[in-house]
């Protein structure tokens, strides 16, 4: 009898499994984005492309047999030793497995020992590294650094100015449509974040003017894109990236200490926690509400970001 199970266990395919693990369960019965199935979608290719070089069998054949425990395991060490990948980026990657087998042990009960093993893989423990900010004259030299003469440069100055002034992440003001803009007395603008949660952010002035002119200018409807690339297509997350390496370069000329400093488009996100504790903000700011802003349920998601500024050190000593 234990001869027969091992035998049915050996010889089922995944593939069946596969194709309903995106076709229903991550589509439909989850009802995931479409960022976070494209995550899933590259796991699954790095994982079957691993499995083909290492096994010689191609990802049509693969049994429930070729992917126990110990192959997964080697998978992730490939993923830290030879693509270089980070310990997050690891556990990014067993998260989409361990939700796979999951699902394949409602499917495919004969198969639950090997999920039970996998499921066992432990989640490494990652470090909490210092998050980086910039300063109000860096934010501003980013922000004086694109040429505004060329349409391009006026493209980046008013992504650039919606990001620092909203907090949105990269994913947010790549899929902006005009429409989401209201101007009114109040301007401000309506994000769709992670989780699908929909939030409202007020815009500056400075920032309601330029939005405006900018928009005239693109002469398109409220369902385009707010800052499209040359061709009129949604920049991507690499375009953002991008254009603010470009722009970086151009204000260490105004701005040398940029150079000393990793800037993503995310590192904009975070110039909003340094402007609450450098006292930019009033005493009775709501904090906790200033995050919800940001699209985040708890303060503890970026708290490990707040820096105190040198000037409210001077005077602290000790005991």
């Amino acid at each position: 009898m234990l001869r027969r199970e091992e035998h049915a266990m050996s010889s089922q395919v995944i593939a069946p499994h596969v194709q309903a693990f995106f076709a229903e369960y991550l589509g439909q019965q989850r009802r995931l984005s479409p960022h976070t199935i494209l995550s899933c979608r590259d796991t699954f290719r790095l994982w079957l492309t691993f499995l083909r070089d290492h096994t010689g069998v191609e990802p049509a054949a693969l049994r429930m047999a070729d992917v126990d425990a110990p192959v997964v395991l080697r998978f992730l060490d490939y993923l830290e030793q030879e693509r270089g990948n980070s310990v997050r980026s690891r556990n990014i990657r067993l998260a989409t497995i361990r939700a796979f087998f999951r699902f394949v042990a409602l499917r495919d009960p004969d198969s639950l020992g090997i999920v039970t093993r996998v499921l066992a893989i432990p989640v490494k423990r990652t470090d909490q590294k210092l998050i980086g900010y910039l300063t109000r004259p860096e934010i501003q030299a980013l922000l004086a650094a694109p040429d505004r003469a060329k349409w391009v440069g006026r493209r980046d100055h008013a992504l650039l100015l919606t990001l620092y002034n909203s907090g949105a992440r990269v994913s947010e003001v790549t899929t902006l449509k005009q429409g989401q803009v209201c101007f009114a007395e109040h301007t401000c603008v309506q994000l769709v974040g992670k989780g699908r949660k929909e939030r409202t952010i007020p815009l500056w002035a400075d920032t309601a003017r330029v939005l405006r002119g900018w928009f005239q200018e693109l002469g398109e409807g409220a369902s385009h894109v707010a800052f499209p690339s040359a061709r009129g297509t949604p920049l991507s997350r690499d375009g953002v990236d991008y254009l603010l390496k470009q722009t970086v370069q151009r204000a260490i000329a105004s701005c040398p200490s940029l150079a000393t400093k990793p800037i993503s488009p995310h590192v904009i996100r975070h110039y909003l926690p340094f402007l609450t504790m450098s006292g930019n903000l009033s005493a009775s700011t709501d904090v906790a509400g200033f995050y919800r802003l940001q699209g985040l349920d708890r303060l503890t998601v970026t708290q490990h970001s707040f820096l105190v500024p040198t000037d409210r050190c001077s005077g602290w000593s000790p005991g």
